[in-house]
């Protein structure tokens, strides 16, 4: 694996292009990602079957679904499951960078950051020369929904944590939290996979969803069990929460804070991710005020 930055200060992009293809999760259809180098910040979507198209830098302004995936409206086109690549870019410092897209939905793979992660390690990164400037609280921040909330409070470096309960006794509670860094995220969050229940799987294949879903990209509990073990950590379905909370955050960019969420979905992340888009404007319009 590469050496990745030691921290979320500076910023960096590609070294090269790389290029990954594989089945959407919830399409069942095959598309394909190429990841090139970005001199501007900020993540940039175009596509590979439309590139007369001008690129869109991503923000939590262009959610249009969060049903069991971040799906985005960028102009007349969606570009669904997005949030396991942004967490891949984002987590391992990664600050800018074009992603290229045919099809609707990015790849799942293998469920999980890992195989993003090993693609950004093919291609390796680059420092550019100057600092990043990740959104710093002065003031807690909290959205909620019902019994879930996610809050975003001050703190030195980012902190991310995340607590989930199920009625199945394989999952039940789990809590996980750590101090995050790319060493950090490629370690023990990017390899935590998708997970779904088998109580549920007809209902969502009638509903159009999760036709790419399989037990070598998702893992399926059953009640007391796993229906394709092992796991590859103990508390893999909280750790891939932490995923998702960090690749929904990752449409506006990885804050300086401490993040939790307490059942927490696309929607609540998204949501917070919404709230400190706000901050960041309100911040910039103060600077130029005074």
């Amino acid at each position: 694996m590469a050496q990745w930055p030691s921290d979320y200060s500076g910023a960096w992009t590609l070294s090269q292009s790389v290029q990954r293809e594989g089945v959407g999760l919830h399409s069942g259809q095959q598309a394909q990602v190429r990841l090139q180098p970005s001199r501007r910040p900020g993540y940039w979507v175009g596509w590979l079957d439309a590139p007369e198209l001008p690129l869109i830098r991503l923000a939590p302004d262009y959610v249009s679904e969060t049903q069991l995936c971040t799906a985005l409206r960028l102009d007349q086109r969606r570009l669904a499951t997005v949030e396991h690549l942004l967490a891949a870019l984002a987590g391992t410092g990664v600050t800018q960078a074009e992603i290229l897209v045919s099809g609707e939905e990015i790849p799942l793979l293998d469920g999980s950051a890992l195989p993003w992660v090993e693609a950004l390690d093919e291609a390796g990164l680059e420092a550019l020369p100057y600092a990043s400037a990740p959104l710093e609280l002065e003031l807690p921040l909290t959205v909620s929904s019902g019994v879930s909330f996610a809050t975003a409070l001050p703190h030195s470096c980012l902190r991310v944590g995340a607590a989930i309960e199920f009625a199945d006794a394989a999952i039940g509670r789990q809590l996980f939290s750590l101090d995050l860094s790319p060493s950090t995220f490629v370690e023990q969050i990017a390899p935590a996979r998708t997970f779904g229940l088998r109580s549920q799987v007809d209902q969502l294949l009638a509903a159009g969803l999760i036709r790419g879903g399989c037990l070598e990209n998702a893992l399926v509990c059953d009640g007391d069990s796993w229906l394709n073990p092992p796991l590859r950590f103990v508390e893999e379905p909280v750790r891939h929460k932490i995923l998702d909370l960090l690749g929904d955050l990752a449409l506006i960019g990885l804050p300086r804070a401490q993040v939790f969420a307490y059942r927490g979905s696309h929607g609540l992340h998204t949501s917070l991710a919404a709230a400190l888009a706000g901050l960041a404007k309100s911040s910039t319009s103060s600077s130029f005020a005074s």
